[in-house]
Order: structure tokens, then sequence, then C-alpha cells
């Protein structure tokens, strides 16, 4: 019989050892870089990128685990001697170019699952490493920011609510004009530059909204974020208001609408063009 695993832990203990790892970088960050090359998910490499995932890998190879990673900067890799066992999705560090720039708004991105599909995460777990706040959400345990349950908002009004639209992107004319019905509806708009941060942001009630229509994320960048949403009970979906799934791949990209509650939700998908 298969022996179960509580994750949960074994996150934390990544996210620690992670911190440990990159905060040696963290004062030369302003340096010039050694060029690594590109990522599994398109974006240039950078030292603290590695030594993020290195970290992250080192964590889950002490504890003996057998498992397939998923992540922005390698790629996929197996590791022990059953590795379909189980699947860790990783951004280890979300939100690279604010670290860089020195904006103090990035966080590191895990989730487990039993297939290498968004549904079938499980586990998750989402460290804000500047302000040293951690999501946490285990599959019908509800969410929770540093082991604070937490529920979103109940803002119901475009007046009031505070949304997020992320528009970085070379599709801007493409994407820009779907949106203007609902940017002039809102008033406050913010993209603070950490997606699956922004995401748990919307979990907690911090925010009323995230929205990404580019087709530009990745999986990589959603997975854990995912999880934390639908556990805090807040709703994400794709812009025609069906459930999100995709497969969990570096190269797997993927549209959503997170918001806080139905009405907001169902506001914001009327005011989508297609």
């Amino acid at each position: 019989m298969k022996k179960q695993i509580d994750w949960l832990p074994i996150l934390i203990q990544c996210r620690d050892n992670l911190k440990m790892q990159i905060n040696p970088l963290l004062k030369t960050l302003n340096h010039p870089q050694p060029s690594l090359g590109i990522g599994a998910g398109g974006d240039p490499i950078k030292k603290v990128d590695l030594t993020a995932e290195n970290a992250i890998v080192e964590t889950l190879k002490e504890y003996g685990l057998s498992f397939t990673l998923i992540s922005e900067e390698s790629g996929i890799k197996k590791y022990g001697e059953n590795p379909e066992e189980n699947y860790v999705t990783a951004d280890p560090i979300d939100g690279t170019t604010n670290l860089m720039r020195g904006i103090p708004f990035y966080a590191s991105s895990i989730a487990v699952s039993t297939k290498p599909e968004l549904n079938a995460v499980h586990t998750a777990l989402v460290a804000d490493l500047f302000h040293g706040v951690t999501y946490t959400a285990k599959k019908g345990e509800g969410a929770k920011r540093d082991n604070q349950k937490v529920t979103p908002s109940k803002k119901a009004t475009l007046e009031d609510a505070v949304m997020g639209i992320d528009l970085n992107t070379y599709k801007a004319r493409e994407v820009a004009p779907r949106l203007t019905n609902l940017i002039e509806k809102t008033k406050h708009i913010r993209h603070l530059g950490a997606n699956a941060l922004e995401l748990c942001y919307v979990a907690d009630g911090t925010t009323d909204a995230f929205i990404d229509i580019r087709g530009k994320l990745r999986t990589t960048d959603t997975a854990a974020a995912w999880l934390i949403i639908n556990e805090a009970g807040a709703k994400i979906t794709t812009p025609e208001g069906k459930p999100l799934s995709a497969k969990l791949d570096p190269k797997e990209k993927l549209t959503f609408i997170a918001a806080a509650n139905q009405k907001i939700h169902k506001t914001i998908l009327s005011l989508i063009k297609a």
C-alpha cells in the first residue's frame, strides 16, 4: 500500500531552504549577471532562479521522495524510483524582474499533484519572499495565510473593487480592446508583477479580482495559486466562464478570470469582449 505523504511541512522546508540559499545572492543582484540561457518557460535564466530551483530539489531529495519536477527553469525532470507517483510544479521565483530591480513583490510557487494536470493539484504553497508571508492550501481543507484561514472579499461592484489586470504583452493591441468596457467601469486597477502572489491576494480579500487573458501565462505560475483560490472560496475560470483545466507543463499557457465572489465574477464576464 502506498504511503500517504504529508506534503505541507515538506513544502515549508522547501521555502526555508530556498530563502537561505538565495539570501547571499540578493546583495549582488545589481551587479552584471552571467548569461545562463533560456529556461523551459521561455524566459532568460538568472542565477537566483536556478539557485531557488536547486534548493527545492535538494529538499525533496533529502526526504527520499520520488517525483517529477515541472519547473519554469529546467523543464521536466524525473527523480527517484517512481517519479510518476508525485508531480511537483514550481516557479522557484515568480517575479524575477521585480527581484532584480529591487521591487518588493516576488514569490516562490510550489504545487503537488498526482498527475501532470491542474485539476489534480492537492497541496500548494506560495511564499511572499520579501514580506515573509506564506499562503498554503490542502484540497478539501481550505486556504491559509500564515496558518490563519483566509476568505475572499465580498465586494460586489466594480466601483469599489481593486482589480489586477496583466497587460504585459506584445499582443496589447489585440488584448486591450477586449478589456476596454471593464477598465472604464473599474476605478482601482493594479498589476504588481508576480501573478501567483496576485492570485493569492484575491484569495485572502486583499484585492477583488485578477485577470489575465493574454494567453501568455504558464501553468507553472498558476498551479499553486489555483488551489489556494479554490480552497479560499473565490472563483477562477476561463474568460468564457468555464472551469479552468490545463496540462502542467512549462510550455502550457492559459487565460483566466479570478474573482472574489460569484457576483463580481459575473459582472467581469459580462464586460469582456470575446
